[in-house]
């Protein structure tokens, strides 16, 4: 069984409106390229016709993904959310222990991860770190640079 992606009803509908946009257009883009390229000539020298397979694959490929992520989707209601712990879904606000600088960051589900956006993974080593943590409360957490310590300081919607 997979595990589920716990995403915003926002989040869900565009899921849903990618891969309709997938299945409808972008199928039918690909199959006019492979028919371009099967008119070429032959299929066992025609570079463009292999492109055209490997690109149909891939598409394939991440239809298949978007289905899976969708029916093992779980929607959050944030009228619903405990604030008093960091959850998926929390805005945390946290001290560098170390640099003494603040930062807030969302914690979201993989798919919704953006750092531009200040939306981190919850299974990356800081979302992992801060889940259950309340405010006052010091992560530890293990990332490729070394060990880091997080103070929290708020945590809110």
């Amino acid at each position: 069984m997979n595990k589920p992606t716990y995403v915003t009803k926002e989040t869900l509908d565009q899921m849903i409106e990618e891969l309709n946009q997938l299945k409808s257009v972008g199928r039918s883009e690909i199959a006019k390229a492979i028919a371009e390229a099967r008119e070429k000539g032959d299929l066992k020298e025609n570079a463009e016709y292999d492109a055209a397979k490997e690109a149909q694959g891939h598409h394939e490929a991440k239809i298949a993904l978007l289905e899976n992520a969708i029916a093992n989707s779980r929607i959050l209601d944030k009228s619903t959310m405990d604030t008093s712990k960091v959850t998926i879904l929390t805005k945390v606000k946290m001290l560098n222990m170390k640099t003494k600088k603040s930062i807030e960051y969302q914690i979201v589900s993989e798919n919704e991860a953006d750092l531009k956006a200040g939306k981190i993974s919850v299974s990356s080593p800081i979302g992992k770190g801060l889940l259950g943590k309340k405010v006052g409360e010091v992560a530890e957490v293990e990332t490729p640079g070394g060990s880091l310590q997080f103070k929290v300081e708020n945590i809110s919607i």
